[in-house]
């Protein structure tokens, strides 16, 4: 008579372990996204260091840049101390590498610098750009004191990695040249028959006259 009722104990515990086993696993999974975006966004905003100047890039919208669109990156700089860096006072210069690159070789991109202000901070170098297409890059942030005292040259490289978005149109001179070029060639002919013609009407008509 007891065992139904040891049946039904048995099966509603182990209804109730299967639950907790699963909602432990859907927790763990939450937890581990959680880490994984902390982390993202930690590599994101990496200090790097370079003499006694260190600094940190930040790329909108959300770190996240996508090929075709425009990225708004700005850097904050500080010396050491702990004291930030304006563009004022300093001779800053960005440059794009597509990766891998060797040393030596041309910018793909070399972004003109303003000043602008971000979160809490004010006048710092910041600037707009267009990645061509996705893959990964790697930012220099170059620069020296306009004062020639406060910080010492510093070369900071931070290494970003572009989404897919929208598809750039890569010009292409020299096809639209031998464009250009073959429609030249096969107007020169329709120019020469026009002046024959116009020179042959002429001819007629003096013979006419005559």
């Amino acid at each position: 008579m007891f065992l139904p009722r040891n049946r039904a104990r048995l099966n509603i515990l182990t209804i109730f372990t299967y639950h907790q086993i699963k909602i432990k696993y859907l927790l763990l999974l939450v937890l581990s996204s959680l880490i994984v975006a902390e982390n993202t966004q930690v590599l994101a905003h990496t200090v790097k260091i370079s003499a006694d100047v260190g600094g940190t890039v930040h790329l909108e919208p959300n770190d996240n840049p996508r090929a075709g669109e425009v990225t708004q990156a700005w850097f904050l700089l500080t010396r050491k101390g702990g004291q930030v860096i304006p563009l004022k006072d300093c001779h800053c210069q960005l440059a794009v590498y597509a990766e891998p690159h060797v040393t030596g070789e041309p910018a793909l991109i070399e972004p003109l610098l303003k000043p602008i202000q971000a979160e809490r901070y004010q006048g710092i170098p910041g600037t707009e750009f267009i990645f061509p297409k996705p893959g990964a890059y790697q930012l220099q942030l170059s620069g020296k004191s306009v004062n020639g005292g406060s910080f010492q040259p510093f070369e900071l490289k931070f290494a970003v990695t572009v989404a897919t978005g929208k598809a750039v149109d890569t010009p292409q001179p020299e096809q639209n040249g031998s464009q250009e070029g073959t429609r030249i060639r096969l107007a020169q002919p329709l120019i020469w028959l026009g002046v024959l013609l116009l020179f042959g009407g002429i001819v007629l008509r003096g013979r006419q006259r005559s």
